[in-house]
């Protein structure tokens, strides 16, 4: 009995130390990440990927133009690759309210799931990424953490089967007006 009750509490520990923070943790923190203000207008974002190794894989910049219509909002991704390839992704956003949102895109497997609380969004989703002529369903734990009234750094984590492919790391800036 004694050993099932060890074996009960060190299992419970252990998911306890895998639980990863939630939006809400960070519902306190300012300046608070208003999606429809952030991405409206023109905006510029650099980031790399890298493996779970830590190399650097693939560096980019990504131009984008967000534009709204009362809760349903439109972002348009350009990216340009370190090896000069190029990639287009549009994201349609709905406004569900309570700091929730929608997400979809041509390339995203369903609908992309997003929380939002002070002056952070996290979304999840799943990509449809061509790999060397196949097509792989991977994960995206994506953490947006909004720095200034310009500025935005975001991580997301890449995995397949619960096991980490890679993080994506970028910073967006909002263009001057």
């Amino acid at each position: 009995m004694k050993r099932r009750l060890l074996m009960l509490a060190a299992g419970s520990a252990l998911l306890a130390g895998c639980a990863g923070p939630l939006p809400a943790d960070y519902a306190a923190e300012k300046p608070v990440l208003d999606l429809r203000r952030y991405f409206d207008g023109e905006l510029v974002a650099h980031g790399m990927f890298t493996d779970r190794s830590g190399r650097i894989v693939r560096r980019f910049t990504v131009d984008m133009t967000g534009t709204w219509q009362g809760g349903q909002g439109t972002l348009d991704e350009r990216f340009t690759y370190n090896d000069g390839s190029t990639e287009r992704r549009v994201w349609r956003l709905t406004d569900l309210g309570g700091g929730r949102w929608e997400g979809r895109a041509d390339d995203v497997v369903g609908v992309a799931t997003g929380v939002a609380a002070g002056n952070t969004l996290n979304w999840r989703y799943t990509l449809a990424l061509p790999v060397d002529g196949r097509v792989w369903h991977v994960q995206f734990d994506d953490w947006m953490v909004l720095m200034d009234d310009r500025v935005m750094l975001n991580k997301a984590v890449m995995s397949k089967f619960g096991i980490t492919l890679g993080e994506v790391t970028l910073s967006f800036t909002r263009k001057q007006p």
